[in-house]
């Protein structure tokens, strides 16, 4: 046991340093409109909250969305279902949306990080697939 040990050491380093996935594509922004309305998760969306539709990830997933213009980033969590016009990746909240300055474009390039997972949820198990 105790030669596996450096090996094992080794192997979960390199997968705790492994660089994440980056998803580049268009974002936009939903808000008033829909306040308080129940999303997937079935929490009220609140607009004011730093939350996201994405297509896929799993509820409770942060990601850390970069505007690719600005360089200008924010995490939010995923608690809905979407975006389900054009080819868009993801649909942030306007609190979101503001904190990397594409509230009057509407519609921006963005990179997407999952970062980690939100306890919560209790479902992120596969959130970096």
């Amino acid at each position: 046991m105790r030669r596996l040990l450096p090996y094992i050491f080794i192997l979960a380093l390199n997968s705790a340093c492994a660089a994440k996935p980056v998803i580049v594509g268009q974002a936009s922004w939903y808000g008033p409109g829909f306040a308080g309305r129940p999303t997937a998760s079935g929490e009220p969306f609140r607009p004011s909250h730093r939350t996201a539709a994405h297509k896929t990830l799993p509820f409770g997933t942060v990601v850390k969305v970069t505007h690719s213009s600005t360089g200008r980033s924010v995490r939010v969590v995923i608690n809905d279902r979407g975006p389900y016009a054009g080819n868009r990746i993801i649909d942030l909240s306007k609190r979101a949306a503001r904190r990397i300055g594409m509230l009057d474009e509407g519609v921006a390039t963005v990179e997407l990080r999952v970062v980690g997972c939100r306890d919560s949820y209790n479902r992120c198990e596969s959130a970096g697939q």
